[in-house]
């Protein structure tokens, strides 16, 4: 079994046992069904970061945290969708993902884990909380936010490996152009008062984030 398919096995058990947490009538070949629809997805060609190792980076966070969390199964299920739709050319990716989990799921969860499943993709987009939130999900809402960030304070010979992902993803787009866009996503990010918003993150990876950003920027003014 290469890397690859080691990983699509191992995320497809723990995939498995959070639905199964969720919904323990759900007959195992429908869970099945419903992972090789993520599995495929993630695996499309237009993607070298947003892939199953995206997944599994996210796991490993999500492993170390998920005692804190007071739904750590809607939040694992969120992570599993909240790229699964994924096309560099569009921006309405994380609304499409939304309506895609919304629709694989609705079968098996309750409406209103739906839409809480909904809310959660959809903060990805602007990595914000929503002020409708109760405590106990802004705070579950809030560790996935930072886990889907954890990538940029990673120490720089990883961030390196990301940020060439990324611009692997924007092939499509000249490198001047790449550069101008690149830029001002990476000093909004710096303008935000705190990039994580649990303390947990943030005294983890705060500094190291904002250092690789700014040396990315650099780096990008110098090309």
């Amino acid at each position: 079994m290469d890397g690859l398919s080691q990983i699509e096995t191992e995320l497809g058990k723990v995939f498995e046992w959070h639905l199964i947490a969720i919904n323990n009538a759900i007959k195992p070949a429908k869970v099945n069904t419903l992972w090789q629809d993520i599995a495929v997805r993630y695996d499309e060609t237009q993607r070298a970061y947003h892939s199953l190792q995206h997944i599994q980076q996210l796991f490993s966070q999500f492993e170390q945290i998920k005692h804190q969390l007071h739904e750590p199964h809607i939040i694992a299920l969120a992570l599993y969708y909240h790229d699964v739709i994924y096309d560099p050319r569009r921006s309405d990716n994380e609304l499409k993902s939304a309506e895609y989990a919304v629709e694989a799921l609705k079968g098996y969860l309750s409406a209103e884990q739906c839409q809480h499943i909904y809310a959660l993709i959809m903060m990805t987009a602007t990595h914000e909380l929503h002020e409708c939130l109760d405590k106990d999900t802004v705070s579950d809402a809030a560790y996935l936010l930072d886990m889907d960030l954890s990538i940029l304070g990673t120490p720089w010979s990883e961030y390196q490996v990301y940020a060439q992902a990324v611009r692997q993803e924007y092939r499509h787009i000249a490198n001047e152009d790449y550069r101008t866009g690149r830029i001002a996503v990476l000093k909004k990010l710096l303008a935000h008062p705190v990039l994580y918003l649990i303390a947990y993150y943030h005294n983890y990876f705060e500094v190291q984030a904002r250092d690789n950003i700014k040396r990315e920027i650099s780096l990008l003014h110098a090309s």
